[in-house]
């Protein structure tokens, strides 16, 4: 695979393919456990989850896809507050039952440590499969030269060692590390390429905010290959 091939901006028509790419590459990690144990359920969960997210994105942000379809990012563009996406409360305990509450902790832990700052927010990388083929690379680059043109930093957060260096590999920095439910997480940040030399603003996540789950105050969500 060419992992230079550029990405395609994504459509409401493609929300049910990212949510299947998303549902792909989290499935058989440990953090895709940890969110739903049963593993019957888990698919079914994680697509419903990431139905509702990708649905949010495509109002309040971007998606992307790889022009085959194989690999996706959702961004959130957090250049002032968003509201949560639409009835979801009531949509996540459809989606979730049991699991709900494992689903609000991490959803807490994410927006307890989230920058102040304006910001684009990856909310979501899904490429399944082996991380030999480049895709996980591909679809970064792409969406990342997308982000780009908007000037702002971008931030992430990544659960497993290779994302973490992939993440280094596509200019973004370390800002923090804290547990989720027995997982580490990898806060991560990245300057446009025109703030080269400039300090940001608030180049920290607030990592000691207290962890209060506001009611229907949600954050996002996992980047998984």
């Amino acid at each position: 695979m060419n992992v230079n091939m550029p990405v395609v901006r994504a459509r409401w028509c493609d929300i049910g393919r990212i949510a299947d790419l998303v549902t792909d590459a989290l499935s058989p990690t440990a953090l895709g456990a940890w969110l739903v144990p049963d593993e019957q359920q888990r698919p079914t969960v994680l697509a419903a989850v990431a139905r509702i997210w990708t649905e949010h994105a495509l109002l309040f942000g971007d998606a992307f896809l790889l022009p085959d379809g194989t690999a996706a990012t959702v961004w959130l563009h957090r250049y002032r507050p968003i509201p949560p996406p639409a009835r979801y409360a009531d949509r996540l305990a459809d989606a979730c039952g049991a699991h709900q509450n494992r689903f609000l902790q991490f959803d807490q832990a994410l927006a307890a440590r989230r920058p102040t700052e304006a910001h684009n927010h990856l909310a979501l990388l899904a490429a399944p499969g082996s991380g030999e083929s480049g895709r996980a690379k591909a679809v970064l680059a792409g969406a990342q030269s997308w982000m780009d043109t908007l000037s702002l930093p971008t931030y992430a957060e990544v659960f497993t060692d290779a994302d973490l260096n992939l993440f280094r590999r596509h200019g973004y920095t370390q800002r923090a590390a804290f547990p989720v439910g027995g997982h580490t997480t990898h806060a991560m940040w990245r300057l446009p390429p025109f703030w080269t030399g400039r300090s940001s603003r608030n180049t920290r996540s607030p990592a000691r905010r207290p962890l209060v789950l506001a009611r229907n105050n949600p954050s996002t969500r996992w980047a998984v290959r």
